[in-house]
């Protein structure tokens, strides 16, 4: 029996989405065993084969219209793969990255070349998508960017840095987030595809040592007047970049707290069977007041969050989810999931300090949470804009 006794929203019980969740956790029980993740922690990154394997087995590009090779899902199959990366604790495999964020800027944006070029080898593995935002002095704030994309001949010349890019150090295809026009502030940002594989003056920097996420490859990017065709610019026209990112932020908030819940029923169904076989002072340590308590505040908070985030999941495929609405989804749920995993870290003990310990990596992971897709204080910002 599941922990959080909620029942998932009505769009996501139809037949084929749970068979495609079936499908996925056999998957990953079958090509992400405990031995190969470990692996990618002790070398900072998913190799590249997962990606292919990945796309062979239909996870990647799951709601791309399959005359681009996707497999011609919806949002609900995104959601559905989201969770069960989650529930098996597929560390480093950002396909939230891939699938929900970065494909669907080419899908909405794209021209139709440009997404017959670039979708295919994104939904098969062959290429691994970034988004190059974040800057050393820029990060929420993307306005203050500094990177710039200036006319040269029938392309752009890109200069510049970017940090904390997950998939950096792996990534073949990056959309990076530049001003093609400096004086015109927000108006002037686009965004533009670089193809690492033929990018002269692009490099990789170190990948960067986090305090947790020890599996997802996080780098700095330099840009050293790298060249692309003008037909890389992502759309039509210059200076749509601001709208263009402004208009998927509610779906990349959405998938952050859809994935905060899993994370919650991990930790508090790791935290239950410990403190049922745990004793103390003669009795277990589930059988101590406190410890009850403590499991019903979490448990608590949990169930409210997972009922506010499926009824988001709900809102966007009937098309009302709005930008203030997924704000409140993603700085509730991470709020909600750092909250929970502390307190179970906590009833661990001593061992909830340890990395042999399911709970010590669910907490270090947790922490980033309430930073990446717009901090908690950014979403805080977001929301009293409608009052």
């Amino acid at each position: 029996m599941p922990v959080l006794d909620v029942p998932p929203p009505a769009c996501m019980q139809d037949p084929e989405i749970v068979l495609l969740a079936d499908a996925a956790a056999r998957f990953f029980e079958r090509e992400a065993t405990p031995e190969r993740i470990q692996g990618w922690r002790d070398a900072g990154q998913v190799e590249r084969a997962f990606w292919r394997q990945a796309g062979e087995a239909g996870l990647l590009g799951a709601s791309i219209p399959a005359e681009y090779g996707g497999g011609g899902g919806d949002f609900r199959h995104e959601v559905a793969l989201v969770e069960q990366v989650a529930k098996h604790g597929v560390e480093g495999f950002a396909l939230s990255l891939h699938n929900v964020i970065i494909l669907p800027y080419v899908l909405a944006h794209g021209t139709d070349e440009q997404k017959q070029r670039w979708l295919p080898k994104l939904c098969s593995g062959e290429s691994v998508a970034a988004i190059a935002m974040s800057e050393p002095g820029a990060g929420s704030d993307l306005q203050a960017i500094r990177t710039t994309a200036l006319k040269d001949g029938n392309g752009y010349r890109i200069n510049g840095a970017k940090t904390f890019i997950s998939n950096g150090q792996i990534a073949d295809f990056i959309i990076v987030v530049a001003k093609t026009d400096p004086a015109a502030g927000g108006k002037g940002v686009s965004l533009l595809i670089v193809d690492t594989n033929d990018a002269e003056g692009f490099r990789r920097g170190k990948a960067l040592d986090k305090i947790g996420q020890d599996a997802q490859d996080t780098s700095e990017l330099f840009f050293d007047d790298v060249w692309v065709p003008a037909d890389n610019l992502l759309g039509h026209s210059e200076g749509q970049g601001f709208r263009q990112l402004m208009a998927e932020l509610p779906r990349e908030r959405l998938i952050i707290a859809v994935g905060s819940i899993q994370t919650m029923e991990r930790a508090l169904a790791c935290t239950i069977d410990y403190v049922k076989e745990r004793e103390a002072f003669g009795q277990r340590i589930f059988d101590f007041q406190n410890t009850q308590f403590k499991l019903a505040e979490c448990k608590a908070k949990a169930t409210v969050a997972k009922v506010y985030v499926n009824d988001c999941v709900q809102r966007y495929m009937d098309g009302t989810l709005d930008l203030t609405t997924a704000a409140i989804a993603k700085l509730f749920a991470t709020e909600a999931e750092w909250e929970v995993v502390d307190a179970c870290l906590q009833l661990h003990g001593g061992y909830g300090y340890i990395n042999d310990y399911p709970i010590a990596r669910l907490w270090r992971n947790a922490r980033v949470q309430r930073i990446y897709g717009g901090s908690s204080e950014i979403m805080k910002l977001l929301i009293a804009r409608s009052l």
